[in-house]
C-alpha cells in the first residue's frame, strides 16, 4: 500500500487547503474528517483522479489520535 499523506496549507486570510495522496475512494475523505473534524467548515471540496479509483478490500486498521491530557 502507498504511503498515505495528507498535506494542509493555510494561506494569507486563514483558508485552509488539504491535498490527500495515496489515498483511494471516498478513504480521503474519511482521513480529513477525523483530522480535521472541521463538519461545516470546508468550503469546497475538489477530487481528485485517486477519488474515483476503487479503494482495495482490506481489513481495516483504526487508530485514534488524542492530545495528551
Amino acid at each position: 500500500m502507498p504511503e498515505q499523506k495528507i498535506t494542509l496549507t493555510i494561506d494569507d486570510d486563514g483558508a485552509i487547503s488539504a491535498k490527500t495522496s495515496g489515498f483511494k475512494g471516498e478513504s480521503c475523505l474519511e482521513a480529513l474528517d477525523e483530522l480535521l473534524n472541521l463538519e461545516g467548515v470546508v468550503s469546497s471540496v475538489k477530487k481528485t483522479d485517486e477519488y474515483h479509483q476503487q479503494q482495495p478490500q482490506q481489513t481495516a486498521r483504526v487508530q485514534s489520535l488524542r492530545g495528551k491530557s
